[in-house]
């Protein structure tokens, strides 16, 4: 029953991807997704994204700002998607408040200092009530495309 409540919950993420990356592309992952096989064992609930101290963080989907605060002394913002998701940023400045609404790509935060990471990283996250999903589902899938073949070398002239 879980999984398939995870499958159900993977494909409605897909499915409302709004394809608007959190920082500029390319995206440099540092930490993938890792998801706990319970709800309280170690796991990584989200993804680190390399970035410099003062990225300018924006919102990968229109929503209303649900925090903006610290906890446990980092800058948390978690946005609530109109799909009933809801994706976080840490650690960051806040350059909105709760309650705000939000359009998808408008800057919301810039990256602040953290220690989760040995290099400066954004950790995105995104939640369905309280089942943590990869957030990387909310970008766009590259579209692949079909290249003709190169036509074959010629044969030098007959004499």
């Amino acid at each position: 029953m879980t999984t398939l409540l995870l499958c159900l919950l993977l494909t409605l993420a897909q499915a409302a991807a709004p394809g608007v990356r959190p920082l500029p592309a390319p995206l440099s992952v540092a930490r993938w997704w890792d998801p706990p096989p319970t709800p309280y064992a170690a796991g990584h609930r989200g993804v680190d994204l390399s970035a410099p101290v003062g990225a300018e963080l924006r919102a990968v989907a229109a929503g209303r700002v649900y925090y903006a605060g610290p906890v446990a002394g980092r800058g948390v913002l978690s946005i609530a998607l109109p799909n009933g998701l809801r994706t976080t940023y840490e650690p960051v400045r806040p350059l909105v408040q709760e309650g705000e609404q939000v359009t998808a790509g408008q800057v919301v935060a810039v990256l602040t200092e953290g220690s989760h990471c040995p290099a400066p990283c954004l950790h995105w996250g995104l939640l369905a009530g309280e089942s943590y999903l990869n957030p990387l589902t909310l970008l766009p899938h590259p579209t692949p495309r079909l290249l003709p073949s190169s036509p074959a070398p010629s044969s030098p002239a007959d004499p």
